[in-house]
C-alpha cells in the first residue's frame, strides 16, 4: 500500500478538525492544473502541516479526485473545503495560485476527496520523515519497503514507526493545497 503526504495549512486542520462527523473532506489544490494520480482509492493520505509545524496531524483515505471549478468545489463540499464560506474558501486558494486573486473567475482547483478523515490530538502528531526536504510544497509518496502495509497497522505507534522506516518513492509533486 502506498501512502501520500500532503501539505496542508494550519487554517485547513484547525477548522476541519472542529467539526465533529465529517464523513469525507476535499484536499484541494490551488492550481487546477492537473488531476492527482498518487494513489488509487482506499489508499492512505497523511496531512502534514507547512513549515515550522513540520507534524503530519492526520489523514484519510483516497477516494478519487476531479478538477472542479471553484463555485462547484464549494457546492459539492462546503465547510469540508476547510473554510467556513465561499469567500473565505477563494482567499485561501488564492493565497497559493501563483496566478494571484481572480475575483470574479470561477478558476478550476484541484479536488482531492479523502474519506474517513482522521485529526490527531497534538501529543499524537508525527514528526516529518528526518528527509522531508523543505522543497517540497505539495507532497511526497511514500512507500513501505519490502511488503504491502494493511489499515490495521496505522495506529498513531505503527505509524509514527512506518514512517520513520518508509522510504521515499521517486514521485515528489511540487504544488500545494
Amino acid at each position: 500500500m502506498r501512502t501520500f503526504v500532503g501539505i496542508t495549512d494550519w487554517d485547513w486542520f484547525e477548522l476541519l478538525r472542529s467539526q465533529s462527523g465529517l464523513d469525507e473532506v476535499n484536499f484541494w489544490q490551488p492550481s487546477g492544473s492537473r488531476q492527482f494520480r498518487a494513489l488509487n482509492p482506499g489508499e492512505l493520505f497523511l496531512f502534514k502541516l507547512h513549515s515550522p509545524r513540520n507534524y503530519i496531524v492526520g489523514g484519510g483515505l483516497f477516494a478519487h479526485s476531479s478538477l472542479l471549478p471553484i463555485s462547484l468545489a464549494w457546492e459539492a463540499f462546503g465547510i469540508a473545503n476547510g473554510a467556513v464560506d465561499f469567500t473565505q474558501m477563494r482567499a485561501r486558494v488564492e493565497h497559493y495560485r501563483r496566478k494571484g486573486h481572480e475575483r470574479f473567475t470561477d478558476y478550476t482547483v484541484g479536488c482531492i476527496l479523502l474519506e474517513q478523515p482522521f485529526f490527531l490530538n497534538e501529543n499524537q502528531w508525527i514528526p516529518a520523515p528526518g528527509d522531508w526536504s523543505p522543497t517540497i510544497v505539495q507532497g511526497l509518496e511514500r512507500t513501505p519497503p519490502g511488503r504491502q502495509s494493511s489499515l490495521l497497522e496505522l495506529t498513531p505507534l505503527a505509524r509514527r514507526w512506518r514512517m520513520e522506516a518508509w522510504e521515499p518513492t521517486d514521485t515528489v509533486v511540487t504544488a500545494r493545497n
